[in-house]
């Protein structure tokens, strides 16, 4: 691959060529991903590298933005993942969880959005998942009224509880419970 291929490859944010090739600019002695979104560099101020080490090698560090110096790199699964974290943890208490989404400090729509596109579900939608898992857990195994169970799971209305558990089950909670 001659340079003015690799230049089309910068200028164009290519990611077919991540891990190809990286680039370094002489400026800010920073080096990049093909396709890194950072603002196009001045081309004669671009110096090519073959692996990550010949660049630290040269002096240059990583970008932030695109992070080369790591094997894969992707915010949005990273995002969705982080999200998932937490629901898996405190999905019993709603409080904790805004209060800990918002510690990503990202805007809710993006967040939902990315969510979605990573899990194909809503983060609310997943929420209930893990909730009604729960409560099927301890319908099972547990001498809990359903009260006690839908409010351990973080229902705060019994009400929603069966709603939601009819819909995903077909069937009430006692029923569950019974069978």
């Amino acid at each position: 691959m001659n340079k003015e291929e690799k230049w089309k490859a910068i200028i164009e944010n290519d990611s077919r060529y991540d891990g190809e090739f990286f680039y370094g600019v002489k400026t800010t002695k920073i080096f990049c991903r093909p396709s890194c979104k950072s603002k196009n560099p001045v081309k004669e101020n671009v110096k090519f590298f073959s692996t990550t080490e010949s660049a630290f090698k040269s002096g240059f560090r990583p970008c932030k933005r695109c992070r080369p110096d790591l094997i894969e790199y992707n915010p949005i699964t990273n995002i969705a993942n982080s999200m998932k974290e937490i629901y898996d943890k405190y999905y019993f208490d709603e409080e904790v969880i805004k209060i800990k989404i918002s510690n990503l400090h990202i805007a809710k729509s993006h967040l939902i959005r990315v969510f979605n596109k990573t899990f194909s579900l809503t983060p609310k939608a997943y929420i209930y998942k893990i909730r009604i898992n729960k409560a099927k857990e301890l319908l099972k195994a547990s001498d809990k009224s359903i009260t006690e169970i839908s409010y351990d799971c973080g229902y705060k209305s019994l009400s929603t509880f069966y709603d939601n558990f009819k819909k995903v089950e077909g069937r009430s909670p006692m029923s569950y419970r019974i069978k």
